[in-house]
């Protein structure tokens, strides 16, 4: 029996908190993994280590738009399945992998699956019909992210006492389980009078992110996207660097502050998120959600004890409000059969954001803590993802603010038109 929508969006949960969570299950162990396979330290592995995240990115960012333009075609459920069976088998790979080289192509495969999250937005965008609904549906994603987050390096430290390459083989039969469940009971999202043909030149990367420029509208709100996506690599690519060097915390207590982040980015935008949002109206949680992350990117900057991280880390996880927000109203300027383009479009800023940001990040850290410095800041990056999050934030208000006022209802969102349904709308 078809799930319904509300099941569909709890099984898109599910999915991409198995994505989330099957890389989350290997980071205890790839280091360990990486070095064994080149036989080298694993100080000098962490450059092999790196590799992996740029080929899985990049890969990432190519296949994203085509990804998304296949479910536009076809629909969204047989795209997400092949995306979860692809995922089981690169964990199988990877478990068997007898040389970094096949290691690497292990993670190739995973760029190019790893697109689901371009799929599962879509079918989000599909089921939400009204811009309220979708932003609060668009938090699950968060949620997923801030969940897999905390439950999957936790899972993979467990699962290590029985070798190096469990995680690996538990990541995969989550894959595979999850495919099995969603072939027999997740329901297609987009009618066939939605669809349209598949098309190379809006597929490719850059012709992709061309779509963004297609309505003003779409192409600063998608700056705005990228830019906050850009100042995030400075707690996302650079956290564990910068808090051994600045306050000399063990691997352990890095790992108690990144399951805290999770927690509370699962909180706020997986249960606040539905909360403010309706009360705020996107727009007001969108301003309101920049600012806090600026906050506290600045306070990340200029901490001098450990236990300020943990305490900056409440205004900016509660700045999470606004990336739902922000999708949601982008979201609501395509029509239904566009969502897959649009959604490819934007995991692909996410992926170039992921390949240039912790060249940026890591780069300003290691200048700022050398010899060659004019002064010693490690908080340098930080403040670089202040400066970020403030011009996306400058750029969305820009966009937004010349926008038509819309008529509010009494829980400050946009009020429904006594009128035919706009063709943006989904069903």
């Amino acid at each position: 029996m078809p799930l319904s929508k509300k099941s569909a969006i709890s099984f898109i949960f599910i999915t991409l908190l198995i994505d989330c969570m099957g890389w989350g299950l290997i980071i205890p162990v790839i280091a360990d993994l990486v070095a064994e396979l080149k036989h080298i330290p694993v100080n000098e592995a962490s450059t092999y280590g790196a590799y992996l995240l740029s080929a899985f990115a990049i890969v990432q960012f190519i296949c994203a738009p085509i990804i998304g333009n296949l479910s536009d075609k076809y629909g969204r459920r047989p795209i997400l399945l092949l995306s979860l069976l692809g995922f089981g088998i690169d964990y199988i790979i990877q478990a068997v992998s007898p040389t970094y080289a096949l290691l690497f192509f292990g993670r190739v495969v995973a760029g190019v699956t790893g697109a689901s999250f371009t799929t599962a937005s879509a079918y989000i965008a599909d089921v939400s019909p009204d811009p309220t609904s979708r932003a609060k549906n668009f938090g699950v994603i968060g949620a997923a992210f801030g969940l897999g987050f905390v439950l999957g390096p936790a899972l993979g430290a467990l699962l290590s006492s029985w070798g190096i390459r469990a995680p690996f083989y538990a990541a995969a039969v989550l894959c595979l389980v999850n495919c099995v469940y969603g072939y027999f009971f997740l329901p297609e999202s987009l009618p066939k009078e939605n669809r349209r043909e598949f098309d190379w030149k809006r597929a490719n990367p850059f012709g992709s992110l061309k779509f963004l420029t297609h309505h003003p509208e779409i192409g600063g709100l998608a700056l705005s996207f990228f830019l906050i996506y850009l100042g995030a690599q400075a707690v996302q690519s650079n956290w564990n660097f910068f808090t051994i060097y600045r306050f000399n915390w063990s691997e352990k207590m890095v790992g108690i502050s990144l399951a805290v982040v999770g927690i509370l980015i699962g909180v706020v935008q997986g249960g606040l998120t539905r909360i403010v949002v309706p009360k705020l109206g996107n727009n007001k949680s969108i301003y309101v959600g920049l600012t806090l992350y600026v906050i506290g990117l600045v306070l990340f900057a200029f901490a001098t004890e450990g236990w300020m991280m943990f305490a900056f880390l409440i205004p900016y996880c509660l700045g999470g409000i606004c990336g739902p927000s922000l999708q949601s109203v982008i979201s609501g300027e395509v029509p239904p059969n566009q969502q897959g383009e649009l959604q490819g479009s934007l995991t692909s800023l996410m992926s170039l954001t992921t390949i240039i940001g912790p060249l940026i990040m890591n780069g300003s850290f290691a200048y700022f803590t050398s010899n060659d410095a004019p002064f010693v800041f490690p908080g340098v990056h930080f403040l670089i993802g202040a400066i970020c999050m403030l011009l996306g934030a400058i750029i969305a208000y820009s966009v937004l603010s010349k926008r038509p006022a819309k008529k509010m209802n009494a829980a400050g969102v946009p009020a429904m038109e006594p009128s035919v349904p706009s063709p943006n709308e989904t069903v």
